[in-house]
């Protein structure tokens, strides 16, 4: 058997003289070519991790919506159109519904003039305008008069042309339904109403709000909770406006108005059944005066003036996020005030805003903390 230096040797002999050349040749264009490969590759690299990608769908501008009640509409009004850019859309809440269920309007008919200069105003402003309109029925919720309308499909069709013609003949940008204290045997025929009148309206590019209660389960905590169906109605709405408030109420014992870990709690379910970029927080601008049992509503300014006469300093609970006072009157009662300042107003900016949600409204009865206005900006900057 030959060693393996005369098999090689023997090999080399075969190709011929020129054959080991040939194989160096070979052997050194081989190396050549991998190198210019290597380099081929890495241009393409760098030109894939350089190119920028192409966008993906707009997301939608946060929004922050002024809910304006007729009874402080000139106030409210003033204080919007000051702070217009901070402002994209504006929800006077001044619609109602006649006993037979049929639109009419919740103010009274002798300041029909001035909300229609307030309304002027807003537009003039470029304000998108979107009204709220709710199941007041003379001054007081009223659930007759709805549930006819909801539990007929006739009459829940006509309904739905009579808010889709408000619309279209007064050039509003959308409508805002907030209907109250149904049962939870309403639940799917809400459903279906919304459901129309989101497909009624798309239909004319107007915009669909819906109020709900908070809540941090399907259930709720009652039959007002169960009747909405939060995932059916992020379907239908373009915006679903959480009623951030409220927690504790007239009725109540005294308490934060919105403390915010209940408004995280409520924020976190509500991402599960709904999509972020059409929820809005409803963020309170008032208080309650509780005496005897009972909470009467009150502004930030009637809250500070209070303090200021009976000379007591508001306290700060900082695990509700909420101011609150004690003072006894002339008769020798003991009332205790729960209310919403700038700081109050901040830290629920700052769930909206870390939440990924659209973005907040503000429910504003009326003169409240100016110095929420410098807050909503470092929230959510001007935006027009």
């Amino acid at each position: 058997m030959p060693t393996t230096e005369q098999a090689r040797s023997r090999r080399s002999a075969a190709r011929g003289p020129g054959a080991a050349h040939r194989l160096r040749t070979a052997r050194r264009i081989g190396g050549s070519l991998w190198f210019l490969a290597l380099i081929a590759l890495s241009v393409v690299l760098v030109v894939v991790v350089m190119t920028p990608r192409p966008p993906g769908p707009a997301q939608p501008a946060p929004l922050v919506v002024a809910s304006l009640p007729f009874w402080n509409s000139d106030k409210g009004t003033d204080m919007v159109v000051q702070h217009q850019h901070l402002v994209n859309e504006v929800s006077p809440w001044m619609y109602g519904l006649a006993p037979d269920g049929s639109l009419t309007t919740q103010y009274p008919r002798e300041q029909t003039a001035q909300v229609a200069d307030h309304i002027e105003r807003l537009r003039r402003a470029n304000i998108p305008i979107v009204p709220s309109l709710a199941n007041i029925t003379n001054g007081l919720w009223a659930y007759e008069p709805v549930a006819t309308v909801l539990h007929d499909p006739v009459k829940r069709r006509a309904h739905v042309a009579e808010i889709v013609e408000l619309v279209k003949r007064e050039n509003y940008a959308g409508i805002d339904i907030d209907y109250e204290n149904l049962r939870a045997g309403d639940r799917q025929v809400f459903t279906d109403f919304v459901t129309e009148l989101g497909r009624e309206l798309d239909a004319e590019g107007k915009t669909l709000s819906v109020a709900v209660f908070a809540k941090t389960t399907d259930r709720g905590y009652d039959e007002r909770n169960v009747a909405q169906d939060y995932a059916a109605i992020g379907r239908a709405a373009d915006e679903v406006r959480l009623m951030g408030y409220d927690f504790h109420w007239s009725t109540s014992p005294p308490g934060s108005i919105a403390p915010i870990t209940w408004i995280r709690e409520v924020v976190d379910y509500t991402r599960t059944q709904i999509p972020p970029e059409r929820i809005v927080l409803g963020v309170p601008l008032y208080g309650y005066d509780w005496v005897d049992g009972h909470g009467t509503s009150v502004t930030w300014l009637q809250a500070f003036r209070l303090a200021t006469e009976h000379r007591v300093r508001p306290n700060y609970d900082t695990a509700s996020q909420s101011p609150w006072f004690r003072y006894t009157d002339a008769d020798g009662r003991e009332h205790e005030v729960w209310f919403e300042n700038a700081a109050s107003a901040k830290a629920k900016f700052e769930v909206a805003r870390g939440s990924g949600i659209r973005g907040v409204y503000l429910w504003m009865y009326g003169y409240e903390d100016t110095d929420t206005w410098k807050e909503l900006g470092n929230s959510f900057p001007a935006r027009r």
